[in-house]
């Protein structure tokens, strides 16, 4: 029967200890999935995968910067080492250092940028696309943005890395359809976050993303998490290669 129930299975959540990546992390362990919480620093996993057990769900935090390939490489074998598989990989880690216009962005930051927005993703697909494949199959999840969609003012290379990551969910899902591994995308819109503060806390910018915003409001973490917790699910499984808009109407 077909259900959101994710008993026995394993997932990896990066940017995992607040905002969206926290609140995927927190549902998929309610759904029953045995979860990795991951992000920069081991102290914030750890609390977040304490008040995941507590809540009688099965996680263990493992710090990991995922624009280093060597600590990413960690977080895959700490997983398998753990629970000796994977299932579910939530791509939520996200790099913007910079604001303005695209001349002002330097080099460092640029690779900054797609190192985490998009070499991260690409290599940790790499690494679980075979135990995914031996597995059965699996659910790949990458959380982009509407800025891969439409570009916002001073958001610019954060968008052309969004888009890339669009394109290779694209890519993954059309050869890794015959192993039964699905690769989907979410693209939030204004979702009130640490991540998005800058934007928020601007009474003028915000003034204008409401007047773009059918529905008038910024979204919450939790109406992402849903919306990862059916990728995550059987209810999604005829779904691959899809970008999912989670936005109130912006991009309509």
């Amino acid at each position: 029967m077909v259900s959101f129930d994710l008993t026995g299975k394993i997932a990896i959540v990066t940017g995992a200890s607040k905002g969206i990546g926290e609140s995927i992390a927190k549902l998929l362990a309610q759904a029953g999935a045995q979860v990795v919480v991951s992000s920069r620093k081991q102290e914030s996993v750890d609390e977040v995968a304490r008040e995941i057990i507590r809540a009688g769900g099965k996680a263990v935090g493992v710090a990991a910067h995922v624009g280093d390939m060597a600590q990413l490489k960690t977080l895959f074998e700490r997983t398998m080492d753990t629970y000796g598989g994977v299932d579910i990989v939530v791509n939520n880690a996200a790099a913007n250092p910079v604001f303005g216009p695209v001349q002002d962005c330097d080099t460092a930051a640029f690779d900054k940028i797609m190192d985490v927005n998009v070499k991260a993703p690409f290599e940790l697909g790499k690494l679980v696309h075979p135990v995914m494949k031996q597995r059965g199959g699996g659910s790949v999840i990458n959380i982009s943005s509407v800025e891969g969609l439409h570009p916002s003012p001073g958001l610019g290379i954060y968008s052309v890395s969004k888009s890339a990551m669009l394109m290779l969910t694209k890519v993954m899902a059309k050869e890794w359809g015959g192993d039964n591994i699905r690769v989907n995308a979410i693209c939030p819109g204004l979702i009130k976050t640490k991540f998005s503060q800058a934007l928020w806390e601007n009474e003028k910018m915000l003034r204008h993303f409401m007047q773009m915003t059918p529905l008038a409001r910024m979204g919450t973490t939790d109406e992402i998490a849903g919306l990862a917790l059916f990728l995550a699910s059987d209810f999604s499984s005829y779904c691959t290669g899809a970008v999912f808009t989670a936005d109130g109407g912006t991009t309509v």
